[in-house]
């Protein structure tokens, strides 16, 4: 009987298997040589934008791979720590909801911009001094460095199967 209870109420959430991708999403994203020689904001911002640029490359290689429900849980896998980390500052039931929809419309929008600007249709400089930087031009060694990694990061997630990609491996 005991088998029979444990598989009615155990609960199998599918998003978990996207975590080992998430997780080295987050890790790439607090690498220090973004916020050293790329100067991104080492603060809250410059993080969450950070995460976003490299999620925003994993979600356009996942639907390259017709991966949507994996596109789909590990979005849903973000908000869950976005929300998460709100609580955490302290930031209460009332409110987590509105600041949890304007991530989610950031991350919309970076995907809008990022892809454009990896198709040839937009400058991905001019994204990333609007996204990453706020608006506020940087230093153009720093821009470069951040440009540049990425546009490999871009090209090594070209090479990584689906299977190794939702493992955690990011090129």
């Amino acid at each position: 009987m005991p088998k029979l209870f444990r598989r009615l109420f155990a609960s199998h959430d599918p998003k978990s298997a996207m975590q080992p991708l998430y997780q080295a999403i987050v890790q790439e994203g607090r690498q220090p040589h973004w916020y050293l020689e790329g100067q991104v904001p080492d603060t809250v911002d410059g993080r969450f934008d950070m995460i976003v640029a490299i999620l925003a490359q994993v979600l356009m290689r996942l639907e390259s791979l017709d991966a949507a429900q994996e596109s789909v849980w590990l979005t849903e896998l973000f908000i869950d720590d976005m929300d998460g980390q709100l609580r955490q500052e302290g930031i209460g039931d009332v409110v987590v909801g509105k600041h949890i929809g304007r991530m989610v419309s950031a991350l919309g929008g970076r995907l809008s911009a990022y892809r454009a600007a990896l198709a040839g249709e937009a400058e991905l400089s001019e994204a990333l001094t609007r996204n990453l930087y706020r608006g506020s031009p940087p230093a153009a060694d720093a821009l470069a460095h951040v440009e540049s990694r990425l546009r490999s990061r871009w090209v090594s997630l070209g090479t990584v199967a689906r299977d190794a990609l939702i493992a955690g491996e990011l090129g």
